[in-house]
């Protein structure tokens, strides 16, 4: 994984506050490979409530100041579950942190 342990904490830290100590987080794309340079940072996200179209582009805005770094933010719908492109790169994901 291709992130420090402090940008670990700052992405859960943001998503506990603006989303809720419910929610699940994990690192999908180039970042999950040690080898790899740049990239996006991808993260995958699960709580069990539905996330408004506000709510997601405050914490993209608020994870990319903080990291400085590219985010790209999918969460899970809970009524309807994961889309397709989800479950395909859930598959190599990587836990950031589970509901508190």
């Amino acid at each position: 994984m291709r992130l420090t342990e402090a940008q670990c904490e700052q992405i859960m830290r943001a998503v506990h506050d603006r989303i809720g100590p419910d929610a699940e987080v994990w690192l999908y794309g180039s970042r999950t490979h040690a080898g790899e340079r740049g990239g996006d940072v991808d993260l995958l996200i699960r709580t069990g409530r539905p996330v408004g179209v506000l709510e997601q582009a405050g914490l993209q805005d608020r994870l990319e100041r903080e990291l400085l770094l590219p985010v790209d933010v999918s969460f899970v719908d809970p009524a309807r579950g994961m889309t397709r492109f989800q479950r395909l790169v859930a598959v190599g994901a990587l836990p950031l942190g589970a509901a508190r």
